[in-house]
């Protein structure tokens, strides 16, 4: 039998739903299907206008096909245009809100259906966008960025169900609408000297040595976040414009630094080179740069090097507890140090899978080097995110992650990241103070550590002071302008723990907006539905935690919630128990 051959084409998907359709459905049939009907003819009038077809239009949702990507999104921009205008005609809780979510890719091609991927991630990239937003992938961002007179927010690397790589999304700022930001659009410069370091361009010849310049800048970063007087933006933002060309003043604007240090790594055998250049953001002029050629063995060296020409560039007075903090060095074994960074590079992916291959590498790296603090508690961070993600339910991982954060301090007293780690430990076995006392040693070893100080926020939420909380992970939220999506979840606990709920669903929405897979967020929204007797809604979110971790439960919620307050805990389980949830 000769093996059928599939008619596969690239093609621009585009993917729409309702947002809120059941409730809708729910409030008013009748209406809502006359609406739905009314705004379906729009929608295909203007698909058809932009020379797309609609591919399959069940229910609330639509699949459209365009054979390019500018016709794509310009129709998809028009569609929510009109449909704005519109929704202005119908009282607020009338209203249907499109989602739009658009993808560039190879499918399958059945007679007038399309499959694969492709729909796949579409899909998945519509469900990232807000009500009357549009979301679209890296492939269909690279396609059109200078092509359309639009501005576009990027939202980072998000992990997609059933989808094995990580997805670049980014969202369309609509021509009428104010530039959204975490902290609120650009960001004005602070009194002290400021400064992002963005991701040194590999230029080795051989993608797998990224880890190696993601390693530098990294190293790079922590050196100069020990600088009380510097303010150094974490790590998580600058390489959200890793493999992107920008110009520095935009960096500078949308990061809020007068200064940006920019450079390339070449490693080849046992020798490397770096080129470094320290740009001032609003002039473009260079205060230093230099070329280094070394052997690899000079590379503690070279840090240092680097660092003390930064320090002396932006005229900085080192206190004697930076010269302290930044004499530290973590290993002199550089097959050690190579494996811990190839570690690093995996567990920045967040997955179940390559935090367990980031272990495989900490472990070699403290083979090779039994002293190796830092792999020690990055060890340590992966049996402590293995539980929290519930990737697992053995009740030893939490163990294991405090007995590696204890050897890591044993080792040097000195490590930020170690006290991190059994700060975060501590709290969940709601052992609040000491956990206070251990994130507030990690920010006093690294004044500019976002996400320990966002942690402390977290700690002291869970321990009744959600005030102080608020104002920390606001700080942190400086610190990282592209933070992770569990920056959304402390501040939106903050403000239900300070009982101003409209802000609290507001601040968790942009949280799903980033990462509409995080279940904690989804919980959360679920108990201020719940309280507020808004149960259909609280229903709809319980369902997503369920879809999340399918073996949730109140029993799971008592044992790992680790608030303070034991009533507080009670009270939004039964919410939650009203709910639906056993």
């Amino acid at each position: 039998m000769v093996p059928e051959i599939l008619h596969r084409k690239l093609t621009a998907i585009l993917s729409a739903d309702v947002k809120g359709y059941s409730r809708l459905m729910g409030e008013d049939e009748t209406g809502t299907v006359r609406t739905l009907t009314a705004y379906r003819e729009l929608t295909s009038n203007l698909i058809s206008k932009h020379r797309g077809r609609i591919v399959d239009s069940p229910g609330d949702n639509l699949l459209a096909e365009f054979g390019s990507v500018v016709d794509a999104v310009q129709c998809a921009v028009q569609i929510q245009r009109e449909l704005r205008g519109r929704n202005t005609e119908l009282p607020e809780s009338r209203r249907m809100e499109f989602r739009v979510g658009i993808n560039l890719g190879d499918v399958i091609v059945e007679g007038e259906r399309i499959y694969g991927d492709g729909v796949n991630i579409a899909a998945r990239v519509e469900g990232l966008a807000e009500g009357g937003g549009i979301c679209v992938s890296g492939a269909v961002y690279d396609s059109i960025e200078n092509k359309v007179a639009l501005e576009w927010e990027y939202l980072g690397e998000q992990a997609v169900k059933n989808i094995k790589k990580p997805v670049r999304v980014y969202r369309v700022r609509m021509p009428d609408e104010e530039a959204p930001g975490d902290v609120g659009g650009d960001l004005k410069l602070l009194d002290k000297p400021s400064i992002g370091v963005l991701p040194f361009v590999n230029i080795s010849g051989d993608p797998e040595q990224e880890y190696f310049s993601d390693g530098i800048t990294e190293d790079l970063i922590t050196d100069l976040s020990k600088i009380s007087g510097l303010f150094v933006i974490a790590r998580h933002s600058v390489f959200t414009y890793k493999g992107k060309v920008v110009r520095v003043d935009q960096v500078g604007r949308e990061l809020g630094v007068r200064h940006v240090l920019e450079g390339s790594v070449r490693k080849a055998g046992s020798r490397v080179r770096i080129t470094a250049q320290l740009v001032d953001t609003r002039t473009g002029g260079h205060l230093w740069a230099e070329r280094y050629d070394r052997e690899l063995k000079d590379i503690f060296d070279l840090q240092d090097e680097v660092t003390q020409k930064i320090v002396s560039a932006l005229a900085v007075k080192l206190t004697k507890g930076d010269e302290d903090r930044l004499a530290g060095r973590y290993t002199d074994n550089l097959e050690a140090y190579d494996y811990a960074l190839r570690g690093a590079e995996y567990y920045s992916r967040f997955t179940k899978e390559a935090s367990a291959q980031a272990r495989e590498m900490f472990q070699k790296a403290i083979q090779l080097d039994p002293d190796y603090a830092l792999a020690y508690s990055r060890l340590g961070l992966t049996y402590l995110h293995e539980w929290t993600h519930r990737w697992s339910q053995d009740p030893q991982l939490l163990e294991r992650a405090f007995e590696l954060a204890q050897k890591a301090i044993a080792l040097d007293d000195t490590l930020p990241e170690a006290h991190r780690v059994l700060g975060d430990v501590y709290l969940w076995r709601k052992q609040h103070e000491e956990a206070i006392a251990e994130l507030e040693m990690a920010i006093a070893l690294n004044p500019n550590y976002a996400d320990a100080i966002a942690g402390l926020g977290d700690v002291l939420n869970h321990a009744g002071n959600p005030e102080e909380a608020i104002r920390l992970v606001e700080k942190a939220m400086r610190l990282n302008p592209h933070h992770h999506v569990w920056y959304f979840y402390v501040l939106g606990l903050s403000y239900i723990s300070t009982e101003r709920y409209e802000k609290a669903v507001e601040i968790l929405k942009r949280g799903l907006m980033r990462n509409p897979d995080f279940m904690i967020i989804h919980l959360l929204l679920a108990g201020i539905y719940a309280e507020a007797s808004r149960m259909e809604e609280a229903r709809v979110e319980l369902k997503e935690v369920l879809r999340i971790s399918p073996d949730f439960s109140l029993e799971v919620l008592k044992e790992m919630a680790p608030f303070k307050d034991q009533a507080r805990l009670d009270r939004f389980a039964e919410a939650l128990r009203k709910a639906g949830l056993r």
